[in-house]
Order: structure tokens, then sequence, then C-alpha cells
């Protein structure tokens, strides 16, 4: 029982690394509503231990290896992820001071999860090796490796509604009420997820 909770400590503790958060601060500041963002959170949460689930089973169960080469191409890919989330996002950013300065009405899109599972299932990809092979070096039998990785996967998920709610915050109208720091909050949130997703990619391909 220990060990479960120790787990499910780690998962919740696997959520607030750096790039996770860079990530899911920079979507949820496209929320208004922090039940929006909470959504964020868990779809992040889901799309992550997906990815970890799909790829911890091949290498615990069918006894694939996959090369050490391999996964820092995906801490590569991540890097680019976030590259492309903090420059869409001052795009975005722009377009909408644009927008306003014209006097023309702001169209608004409907929610949608989609962006966030995506987000979660490529975070996914590249953390999936270290542990994955961390669980078959602990873990007695399959079964249990797997059982590892998705009470792993349910503390990523709740770490990450907790970061998400957190995160929302500043940009919820009923909490603050000056578009111009939102604006600037959001502009500080998507250059530090561009400038850091900068760091990975020449940490990983140098």
């Amino acid at each position: 029982m220990f060990g479960l909770f120790v787990t499910l400590y780690a998962g919740l503790e696997h959520a607030f690394e750096a790039d996770h958060l860079l990530a899911v601060n920079n979507l949820v500041t496209n929320r208004k509503h922090t039940g929006h963002a909470m959504k964020d959170g868990f779809f992040w949460g889901v799309g992550h231990t997906t990815t970890i689930f799909v790829i911890g089973m091949m290498m615990i169960v069918f006894k694939m290896n996959l090369s050490e080469q391999l996964f820092s191409y995906l801490e590569a890919c991540v890097g680019l992820m976030l590259v492309g989330l903090g420059a869409v996002r001052l795009f975005k950013l722009n377009a909408k001071r644009q927008l306003a300065y014209s006097g023309l009405p702001q169209t608004h899109t409907h929610y949608t999860p989609k962006m966030a599972f995506g987000v979660g299932f490529v975070h996914g990809l590249a953390g999936s090796g270290a542990l994955a092979v961390l669980v078959m070096s602990q873990m007695k039998s399959p079964a249990e490796g797997l059982m590892y990785i998705l009470i792993f996967g349910v503390g990523s998920i709740v770490g990450m509604l907790l970061a998400s709610s957190m995160f929302s915050l500043p940009y919820s109208r009923g909490i603050m009420q000056s578009e111009r720091l939102q604006n600037a909050l959001t502009a500080i949130s998507s250059l530090l997820c561009l400038v850091y997703g900068i760091k990975v990619i020449i940490e990983n391909l140098s």
C-alpha cells in the first residue's frame, strides 16, 4: 500500500516539471474560466498517461528496446512543440491587439480539449523511456509494471489538475479585471515557453 502512495506522489511531482508547467500554463492563457483550464490539465494528463502506458507496454510486455538516442530526438520534439506553442500564442495575442485597435468585434471559439490532449501525448513520448526502464528494473512482473505506470499516470493527472487550476487564476475575469495585465502575463508565459523550448532542442541535438 505504501508503494502505491509513493508511485502516486511520484506521478503528481512529475506533473510539476518545468516543461510540463510551461506548456499547460501557455494553454490556460486562452481560458477565461477555471473549469476549462482544469479540463486542459485533465486532458493533458490523459494524453501523457496514454503514451507512457502504450510505450511502457511495448517495452515491458514485448521486450522492445528503444534507443537512448531515439528518446533524445523525442525530447527535441517536445522542445519544438514548446517553441510552437509560445510562438502561436504570441501571434494570437498580437492579432487580438490589432483587432481591438481596429474596433471590429472579436470572435470567440468554443472550448476543445484536443490541444491539451495532444500536448500531453507528446510529453509522454519524451518521458516514457526513462520511466519504463525504471519500472523494468524494479518490478517483479509485467502486470505489476503496467499497474505502476497507470498509478503514476493518475498522479500526473491529479498534479496537472492542481497546476492548471492555479495557473488559470490570473486569467480569470472574475479575479483579475485588468486585460492589459492579463495580456502582459500571457506574453511573458509565451516567451518563457518559446525560450525554454529552444533550450531543450539545443540540449538534445547538440
